[in-house]
């Protein structure tokens, strides 16, 4: 009797776990743009600090991304349990925080210009102050971790739409191995490609005396080469998926834009994907300077 309950709890878990990986490969695939956006986002937001607190720094963000998650999956269960309507508020809250930054990020990029003695002060605190660069690691940090959370919060969501209707052991199975996942791959994926560079000098040193020094020395060179390209197109991508993740949950959130864009769409079927992309971007970018607005006049009526 004993040995026919443990074979069927046995078969009962395996069944369990059969339905969970099931159901996270249909949200994996559901969430895969999220996914890219929060890679680029990432490898952005690390970007530009020391070479030996690279992976320290990565690191540190990745626990922040645990930490996240460890928060958004039992908040996100309770919510759409008790008050399901809360997660779209939160969802478009989010979606404007990301706005703003890549507004943020524009218009102090091609808009607003340092004064000399602004890039002197900054330069001195690079060159001079250790506690400096500490305080913007930190600052990095903090910045990154918070991006994690809004992309978190949405990846969370949409997979949990996935498995709305399992029963609740499979939600928190599949959210719970969804969020794991997720986390190692990405920073694993970003941790790789901060150190591009780095792999890319070793290979060079270990060409010097070695039977394979030119395969070596090619790909150690296209290593250090491309290293700084790709960063830079990540900064350039990181921004746009600012504008296009917080756009689009929006777009898919508030009544009149989600009206707005299927009128524009069903103008050009044929382009239907490319419409809400570029729909989707622009509605970021409004949306974020119209927040940067709005904290500039609370700023000044404040006097700050």
């Amino acid at each position: 009797m004993a040995a026919a309950n443990l074979l069927a709890l046995i078969d009962d878990i395996a069944a369990l776990l059969d339905d969970v990986a099931a159901m996270s490969k249909v949200a994996a695939k559901k969430t895969a743009g999220v996914l890219g956006d929060d890679l680029a986002l990432n490898a952005n937001q690390v970007s530009g600090v020391k070479p030996d607190r690279e992976l320290p720094v990565v690191w540190a963000v990745a626990k922040g991304s645990f930490l996240n998650k460890l928060i958004l999956v039992p908040a996100a269960l309770l919510i759409s349990a008790f008050v399901p309507m809360l997660i779209t508020v939160l969802l478009i809250i989010g979606g404007l925080y990301l706005c703003y930054e890549g507004a943020e990020k524009v218009i102090h990029r091609f808009f607003y210009q340092h004064t000399p003695d602004e890039r002197a002060s900054r330069l001195k605190a690079l060159a001079d102050s250790d506690i400096d660069l500490v305080a913007m690691e930190k600052e990095k940090i903090k910045g990154a971790i918070r991006t994690d959370f809004i992309l978190s919060a949405e990846i969370i969501v949409i997979a949990l739409g996935t498995v709305q209707q399992a029963d609740f052991i499979t939600q928190v199975g599949v959210l719970s191995a969804l969020s794991i996942a997720i986390t190692i791959g990405v920073y694993g994926l970003v941790a790789g490609i901060v150190k591009m560079d780095d792999a890319g000098l070793y290979l060079l040193r270990q060409s010097i005396n070695s039977s394979w020094s030119r395969i070596k020395r090619f790909i150690g060179r296209a290593l250090l080469i491309t290293a700084p390209m790709l960063m830079k197109f990540l900064a350039v991508v990181g921004t746009l998926a600012m504008f296009l993740v917080g756009g689009g949950i929006l777009t898919h959130n508030i009544g009149f834009i989600h009206h707005a864009a299927t009128a524009i769409i069903q103008v050009a079927p044929q382009f239907s994907l490319l419409s809400s992309i570029v729909f989707d971007g622009i509605t970021g970018f409004i949306a974020g300077c119209a927040v940067m607005l709005l904290f500039g006049l609370v700023k000044k009526i404040l006097g700050k």
